[in-house]
């Protein structure tokens, strides 16, 4: 590698910036084994996230305008920061289920999709900062919750035009937004009896749901067809700044080929897989078994398929419908392949030598 360090240095490259959610991605896994600052550390250059840094930087996981970051995260905001301008080229794709959920009362009745007719949903509001600024895809729960409701109703032959949206607030203090991922208010509209069901995605939510009296009345997880579970996540992009591409293809393809590693590690390493989700998720082992299943960690490598890709572009097309996009933009011109097949390349070498 000695060759790609000079041209690193060459370039004044001095961080390689990298964002994630709270979800199993290969990504984070390669950034808490230490291969990312191996592979960067001779050339100078540290690996730094957004999340342990914090502060005014903390704003570029939304807006992406940070010109060496990679970004591996809900589709809800690379989307609409590419239809806003942000010069983002998508690289990969990825696809875990992670336990998306219709929430109900222990005595309901609704335990299948077809329940749901006729029924009362919650729906998050939009954020008030999020209109006023014209970045409705912040609004997460809002997106997420929409996107759940149209998939478990599409499964049965329904349509958003079957149930009832109640709007709820998408902020609420407490301990009880804090189990919910600080995405949704909480899990009192339901508890109250304001609302039938409320849809909620990840361990932390799991978590949430057991200590609130609240039941999994539905598992979007079991839904028959990929098709029914597009979401924030699912599937989720990994997006760069077009510069780091263009300047740094090197770079880029490195850093890709470790996150590879890290999905080839994990097919063999569940229980390491778990404790390093404990921290990723921030739940309990409990939420992450219960929310990561069916072998999640056999597939966790970022692609390009044509089906996730178009998975991906009916996320697209969502967003556009359903407000979250003030414009269009040339979906298929977004995708550059290029950084992904050549990592490809260098793993398949990896294994050949191993």
């Amino acid at each position: 590698m000695s060759s790609s360090h000079k041209t690193s240095a060459k370039h004044g490259v001095d961080t390689i910036w990298f964002t994630r959610c709270p979800v199993p991605t290969a990504t984070g896994l390669a950034y808490k084994l230490g291969w990312l600052d191996e592979e960067f550390k001779p050339d100078g250059i540290s690996i730094k996230t957004l999340q342990e840094v914090g502060g005014e930087l903390a704003r570029h996981h939304y807006d992406h305008q940070l010109d060496t970051l990679i970004r591996e995260g809900g589709n809800l905001l690379a989307i609409p920061a590419k239809a806003q301008g942000a010069p983002t080229r998508l690289v990969g794709l990825t696809w875990i289920d992670e336990a998306q959920s219709i929430l109900v009362r222990p005595d309901s009745p609704i335990r299948r999709p077809e329940d749901l007719k006729g029924k009362r949903l919650a729906l998050p509001a939009f954020r008030p900062d999020d209109l006023a600024n014209n970045r409705r895809g912040r609004s997460i729960a809002r997106g997420m919750s929409l996107a759940g409701y149209k998939g478990v109703l599409a499964s049965a032959g329904l349509t958003l035009d079957d149930v009832r949206l109640v709007e709820v607030t998408s902020e609420r203090p407490g301990s009880n937004r804090e189990n919910l991922g600080s995405l949704w208010g909480g899990l009192e509209p339901l508890i109250r009896g304001e609302v039938d069901a409320i849809y909620v995605k990840g361990a932390s939510s799991v978590d949430a749901a057991r200590q609130n009296g609240a039941v999994v009345g539905i598992d979007l997880d079991k839904l028959p067809e990929r098709r029914f579970r597009v979401n924030n996540g699912t599937p989720r992009p990994i997006t760069v700044h077009e510069d780091l591409i263009e300047k740094h293809f090197e770079l880029l393809v490195r850093f890709l080929y470790q996150t590879l590693r890290a999905a080839e590690w994990a097919k063999t390493h569940l229980s390491g897989v778990h404790e390093i989700l404990q921290g990723e998720s921030r739940a309990s082992s409990e939420g992450v078994a219960a929310a990561y299943r069916d072998g999640f960690h056999l597939s966790l490598a970022p692609d390009l398929s044509a089906e996730r890709v178009e998975l991906f572009r009916q996320q697209k097309n969502f967003q556009l419908t359903y407000g979250f996009l003030d414009r269009d933009f040339d979906f298929d011109a977004w995708i550059d392949r290029r950084p992904l097949e050549e990592a490809h390349r260098r793993l398949e070498g990896y294994l050949k030598a191993a």
